[in-house]
């Protein structure tokens, strides 16, 4: 997994963006609704930032601001450090280890065209727990429950 390209560990992953001035509501919604955890902040065709479920919450809701009101450019990382999609993903790997970050856009020809996160390198592993544990007679996951 680690040898594999980055291009085909975020096969699949669909690319949400937004501009500077799309609201942290708007954004939280795409997330939403996509199933996903970051869009892509865009200026013009150019990568100006990220913004994370994770930024929604601290840099939003935890700081009081109003999701409606509040751009983008507010509160997205700004200037990601990003990855090409050639590299390999142990290496895309070691820049979010180093650099404390749980996504890394994924831009080609100076444009993005794609996320990869430290859950693309749980997923093969969580696939193999998953088929162990149906291999095995017995074993159920346990029953979610409603706090």
């Amino acid at each position: 997994m680690f040898n594999e390209r980055v291009r085909r560990m975020m096969a699949g992953e669909r690319l949400m963006t937004a501009t500077l001035t799309t609201s942290a509501r708007d954004a939280a919604r795409m997330m939403a609704d996509a199933g996903g955890g970051v869009v892509l902040v865009m200026n013009g065709d150019r990568l100006a930032g990220i913004f994370t479920s994770r930024d929604a919450a601290m840099r939003v809701l935890a700081a009081g601001r109003d999701a409606a009101q509040t751009s983008l450019a507010d509160v997205m990382t700004g200037s990601p450090i990003t990855v090409g999609p050639d590299q390999p993903f142990g290496y895309a790997l070691q820049l979010m280890q180093a650099n404390g970050v749980r996504h890394l856009p994924v831009v080609e020809d100076g444009k993005p065209v794609g996320v990869v996160t430290t859950r693309n390198a749980l997923d093969p592993d969580l696939e193999d727990f998953s088929c162990e544990a149906v291999r095995r007679e017995g074993f159920r996951a346990p029953e979610r429950t409603a706090n």
